[in-house]
């Protein structure tokens, strides 16, 4: 266990792009030259955001991980901005955090200071995933127009799924998983207390405040939500993720990761905070009233107790009876209810929806109908399940790719499972992380967002996620080797 968690001082430090003036130089000539361009045909604010996207490269390109606290940052709390510029096409902040991370990894490898490049058994299915993907879109394209947005969002998804080789890669200590994991625990918590103050405070106030994210790509007019978009029902919170659900998806997974340091014997916070935490991201999870979301944290947290911590059963019992008893919670469990019994209208929809969705897949089983539309004027592209949506777009082989994906990252952790069993330390983290998945897996069963090119935020996410569940049982299964004596964890580093 030592040998993931001290450092490795007798090792040299990995090579730093930073430390290359020409490469400096290149970027700071290269951004200038932007900067002077947008200035002259796109206005002084535009020029001002190239400058402050060049300066955040820079501070990138000295600390990578500054880069993931960016994208983690910006998928909890801004995940729709976009900066102002239009160059046929509006990058949004998360793209240039993506992009930012993903370029300085590639420039270490093409400049030679990346001599190595760290693998995972998932390597070779997401590859695959990822191709099948290129070919469904290629496809596809007869379909539907290929417009700037379309595009966009598709490099969006290639984006998103790449990110998993670039954490399993840069996460090569258990110091760097932690970071990582807390980073997401205190923005998740974050986001959560945002959704909840906005809802909490009168409607008109709250959303003449989202108004003036408008500024930053947002949309604009009434924009608070409501249960079945009845203004006469309950609000729904949505913080800054604009949609409901997909700001309970978030809330889920990141709820889920959370709930084994509720009973852990090692924390990565302290137990108040750790209680804030999950507390904050809990009651705006209620808020959203998303019953996929809530089905998802059940899932994920049930898995939890079933693997590993029975003392988590009553936690969970004791928060199914308050909401079961108090008075303010009726309107919840009623509608849970009738989603269960298909009599909302909610519900009804997604029923016609996944009907319409096997008609498709019928019609297109191998590779789908891509990502630009439906080739008959009778049948649409759209389905409020993960899995159907997967199979609209890319056909059976594209869900079959993507179950042997999630397969191949349960596979990895069930053959390295005892190692961490083992470690206190350790297991709540990677315990947390696999919850978060099974919770995301489950919510997809009645969302989409977590394959929806439109939520890009919600992607990066679930695909986040899933790189450091594959980079936390890879340091495990080097540790668990390290201690059978057959080998040393050279590629955990500190």
């Amino acid at each position: 266990m030592s040998s993931l968690l001290e450092p490795h001082h007798q090792r040299s430090p990995a090579p730093n792009a930073a430390q290359n003036p020409l490469l400096v130089g290149l970027i700071v000539a290269l951004f200038a030259l932007a900067g002077g361009l947008v200035l002259a045909f796109g206005g002084p604010l535009a020029a001002v955001a190239v400058v402050v996207a060049g300066a955040g490269a820079l501070i990138v390109l000295r600390d990578i991980e500054v880069g993931f606290f960016a994208v983690i940052g910006v998928i909890c709390l801004l995940p729709f901005g976009t900066l102002p510029v239009d160059i046929g096409l509006t990058p949004t902040f998360l793209d240039v955090a993506l992009a930012s991370v993903i370029g300085i990894w590639l420039l270490e490898i093409v400049t030679g200071r990346k001599r190595t490049i760290v693998t995972a058994p998932i390597t070779v299915p997401l590859v695959v995933f990822i191709l099948v993907a290129i070919f469904a879109f290629i496809f596809g394209l007869g379909n539907g127009p290929l417009t700037s947005t379309l595009l966009r969002h598709f490099a969006e998804l290639l984006l998103s799924l790449g990110f998993v080789l670039v954490i399993i890669d840069y996460c090569q200590s258990w110091q760097q998983v932690e970071r990582l994991v807390k980073a997401l625990l205190l923005a998740g918590a974050a986001a959560a207390l945002l959704g909840i103050a906005l809802w909490v405070i009168p409607d008109d106030t709250a959303n003449q405040l989202l108004n003036y994210l408008q500024r930053l790509g947002y949309p604009g007019g009434f924009v608070i939500r409501y249960i079945e978009d009845n203004p006469e029902l309950t609000e729904r919170a949505i913080g800054t993720s604009v949609d409901p659900n997909s700001f309970g998806g978030l809330l889920l997974m990141i709820g889920a990761l959370a709930g084994p340091q509720v009973v852990a014997r090692y924390r990565l916070f302290s137990r108040p905070v750790t209680l804030a935490i999950v507390g904050l991201i809990f009651l705006c999870l209620v808020l959203t009233f998303s019953r996929g979301a809530m089905l998802g944290l059940a899932a994920g947290w049930g898995f939890v107790a079933l693997a590993r911590h029975r003392r988590l059963i009553p936690y969970m019992l004791v928060i199914v009876l308050l909401m079961l008893l108090l008075p303010v919670t009726q309107g919840y469990v009623a509608r849970f209810v009738a989603g269960i019994q298909g009599q909302d209208l909610a519900t009804q929809m997604r029923f016609g929806e996944y009907k319409d969705a096997l008609i498709l897949v019928q019609r297109y089983p191998i590779f789908g109908v891509g990502f630009a539309g439906s080739p008959d004027i009778d049948i649409y592209l759209g389905v409020a399940m993960v899995y159907l949506t997967i199979a609209q777009q890319m056909g059976l082989v594209g869900l079959f790719s993507f179950f042997a994906l999630i397969g191949t990252v349960f596979g990895y952790a069930f053959f390295n499972r005892h190692y961490f069993r083992g470690h206190p330390r350790l297991d709540p983290v990677w315990l947390g992380l696999h919850a978060a998945l099974v919770g995301g897996l489950v919510a997809g069963l009645l969302d989409h967002y977590l394959f929806n090119i439109d939520f890009h935020h919600a992607v990066t996410a679930f695909w986040l996620l899933v790189g450091l569940a594959t980079a936390a049982t890879r340091l495990g299964s080097l540790g668990a080797l390290a201690e059978e004596g057959r080998t040393t964890p050279a590629g955990a580093r500190a």
